[in-house]
């Protein structure tokens, strides 16, 4: 940290040249980011994806495909209702842009009075161009709108870009004053947020060029923002703080060498914790968990190398200018309240570290019937035009409820000889038992001939054999054979996981495959419940590892921990409050499956950020004079002011996120937001003090380590 402070005070201004160079190219490719990202990012390597390039390479199935929603208009009659549809089809047809197409009017199943939808399909999986030659047919057709999934991913895209303009309208200015009242000066305030912005711009830019590599998922629009602003401000905010402390009785120069030195460790120790939280997500192998941890440490570096390297050169530049354009007059004592604040707690620790704890508890109760969920066409708001036609189908033709596991069924000599009818008879009876099955399509059901003996017969004759054909072609390849399995429960029921997983791991007289939603579910969640573990071991643990050399203490550490994981678990019971009892108007909705690890990763380490910088303020008055009680009221009195502000600005950039429309972003931003006021306020401000005051020289606790090493310090300090 030494030659990191001489370095910069002699090359500042070069520094500040190179960053505007960094900031400026990768600008250049941060505009390109938006175009980059696509999908949802619930992906993983699995069962569900080898059965379902099988189903696209060998049995046919489309590469892709939307639906085509046409409801009747009033003007309409039946007659003319059914002449739309058909030319609507035939102008599609007439494009020669889909592979295939199921119309309502050759398939009862899609046609009602007044709605029917059509199924078109394609065999590319980016069909784009496609889908916008599509809309421009269909510009003039009243009453015709698009959906499914490639519809509703670029629509989530689009809601997401227009989402974090509205975020940023509205964080960016509460920021802006939070930082006037911590600071007073225009100067001094306005430096974070450029810090922030060049932060942001240049993260988007590193993304937009990994994305040239791998797929990235779109839900980056909306989270590296939301961290890296409140990171790279709440930084700046520290840093600056202690700069401005420094600079009343030292030179500039010696002012920034030192605050490098203190609050620079600080910063350096709290985005490693933010950084590890990101880089445990890694272990989860689904595209979504693996592109926010990318973007996500991508961007915390960069608010850990501006903060240490821009920031301070910035502030070497401007001198004394740091305080020009005073708004409002700060105080030159202004610890005075929190001084008596930090007393009272002291004074009564007992009590309000009960009062304090009880308020949590309460907060946790709603946890216990939390509904996790891959999220869905509910993502959307229901303003979007692919949201609404796909609730209308889903509505009016019932298309959730129940699902389809397809079955892909391998026999060495194959499934057309008598042997090999007669095994798959004897596996269609093993899937018709289950009790939650309610039919099973194959090659029998799809030629009505009931026996092997008479589908062997069928298939041995020509003429018979001509007019099975295309069943053939459709359910058996080669060695292979499909069998969808249609069962009564929702692919999203844990009934129906189970089943499927059950089923994946018993012992079949042939080796099956298993796909479909129910599967991909299945897949999804398995993956998450079996690393977790894992990924909270690997953040609690060197959480543990780091705070514990930080401060040479063990209690303080697991403190830290305990305290974190209780206030976040409260956090959590908020949120199934809230979002799934449609609290403060928000419509009832499950909890994103990505939320908890998301927000545990994330919060933890940020937390960590205040936790860090109050006890490392205590830990410094400690060493001076070997008082616990005093260390904590003096550390709590000239730190609270700024971790309170520090925390306002977290709460308004990630809370802005309230306003959007995309609900896991939405979820993720008010998840944020709620655990940093509680961390802040609650845990910060009310258990850490109480539990100091209890512990004592406790808190101080390290074995092999001889207290009388710190008393010696003591006198030479004094």
């Amino acid at each position: 940290m030494n030659l990191l402070g001489k370095g910069i005070t002699r090359w500042y201004k070069w520094i500040i040249v190179l960053w505007v160079m960094i900031a400026g190219v990768f600008a250049y490719f941060a505009t390109d980011l938006p175009n980059i990202l696509g999908g949802d990012g619930f992906r993983t390597d699995g069962q569900f994806e080898k059965v379902n390039d099988e189903l696209t390479d060998s049995f046919h199935f489309p590469e892709s495909s939307i639906l085509l929603l046409m409801e009747k208009q009033d003007s309409q009659s039946a007659e003319g209702f059914h002449a739309s549809i058909k030319k609507t089809i035939e102008s599609i047809e007439n494009l020669d842009v889909t592979s295939s197409i199921q119309s309502p009017l050759q398939d009862e199943k899609l046609l009602k009075d007044d709605v029917a939808y059509a199924v078109l399909s394609f065999d590319q999986s980016d069909i784009t161009d496609e889908t916008n030659e599509i809309k421009a047919l269909m510009k003039d057709n009243p009453g015709q709108s698009l959906t499914g999934a490639s519809i509703i991913s670029s629509d989530i895209n689009k809601a997401s870009q227009d989402d974090l303009k509205r975020a940023e309208l509205i964080g960016l200015p509460f920021a802006l004053i939070v930082l006037l009242f911590a600071f007073g000066s225009v100067v001094a305030s306005i430096v974070p947020l450029i810090i922030g912005v060049v932060t942001v711009v240049t993260a988007f830019g590193i993304l937009a060029l990994i994305g040239g590599s791998m797929e990235l998922s779109v839900f980056l629009l909306n989270v590296v923002p939301m961290i890296g602003l409140a990171l790279s401000i709440d930084f700046s905010l520290l840093f600056i703080n202690r700069y401005r402390e420094e600079l009343a009785t030292r030179s500039i120069p010696e002012a920034i060498h030192t605050t490098i030195q203190t609050a620079g460790r600080s910063i350096i120790f709290s985005a490693v914790c933010v950084f590890i939280g990101l880089g445990a997500m890694l272990l989860i192998e689904i595209d979504i968990f693996q592109t926010i941890a990318i973007g996500g440490m991508v961007v915390v570096m960069l608010a850990v190398v501006s903060a240490l390297s821009l920031l301070p050169s910035v502030l070497l530049l401007l001198g004394k200018s740091i305080n020009k354009w005073m708004l409002i007059k700060q105080k030159k004592n202004g610890h005075g309240k929190w001084r008596v604040f930090a007393g009272f707690v002291m004074k009564r620790p007992v009590i309000l570290a009960l009062l304090a704890l009880f308020v949590l508890v309460i907060g946790i109760l709603p946890v216990r019937s939390m509904k996790l969920a891959i999220p869905d066409t509910e993502t959307l708001p229901a303003t979007f035009e692919s949201r609404q036609a796909m609730d209308t189908i889903q509505e009016e033709f019932k298309t959730d409820k129940g699902s389809t596991v397809y079955v892909i069924a391998k026999r060495e000599n194959g499934w057309t000889t008598k042997a090999g009818l007669e095994d798959l008879n004897e596996l269609l009876s093993d899937f018709s038992q289950e009790s939650d099955v309610t039919s099973v399509d194959s090659i029998f059901k799809a030629t009505n001939i009931d026996s092997p003996e008479k589908l062997l017969e069928a298939i041995q004759q020509p003429d018979s054999k001509e007019k099975i054909d295309p069943a053939l072609n459709q359910l058996i390849q080669g060695d292979k054979t499909l069998i969808p399995v249609h069962l009564s429960l929702d692919s999203s029921s844990s009934a129906a996981q189970e089943l499927v997983n059950e089923w994946s791991h018993k012992e079949w007289s042939h080796p099956l495959q298993f796909g479909g939603q129910v599967k991909f579910n299945q897949e999804i969640f398995d993956e998450i419940y079996q690393k977790v573990g894992l990924c909270l071991f690997i953040i609690l643990g060197s959480t543990y590892l780091i705070l514990m050399i930080a401060f040479r203490s063990i209690i303080i550490p697991l403190k830290a921990i305990l305290m974190n994981i209780i206030s976040l678990t409260s956090t959590f019971g908020i949120l199934v409050w809230i979002f799934q009892g449609g609290h403060f108007g928000i419509p009832e909705s499950d909890i994103a499956l990505v939320l908890p690890v998301l927000v545990f990763s994330l919060v933890f380490g940020l937390s960590m950020d205040y936790e860090v910088f109050l006890i490392s303020r205590i830990h410094e008055i400690y060493q001076e004079t070997g008082d616990n009680t005093r260390s904590t009221i003096e550390g709590l009195a000239s730190t609270s002011k700024i971790i309170t502000s520090a925390a306002l600005i977290m709460i308004v950039i990630t809370g802005a996120f309230a306003f959007t429309g995309v609900m896991p972003v939405k979820q993720i931003g008010v998840g944020i937001a709620i655990a940093i006021f509680i961390d802040a306020t609650i845990v910060r401000m009310i258990l850490v003090p109480s539990l100091m005051m209890l512990l004592g020289d406790w808190n101080w606790w390290m074995p092999f380590m001889k207290k009388e090493r710190q008393v010696v310090k003591v006198h030479k300090a004094s």
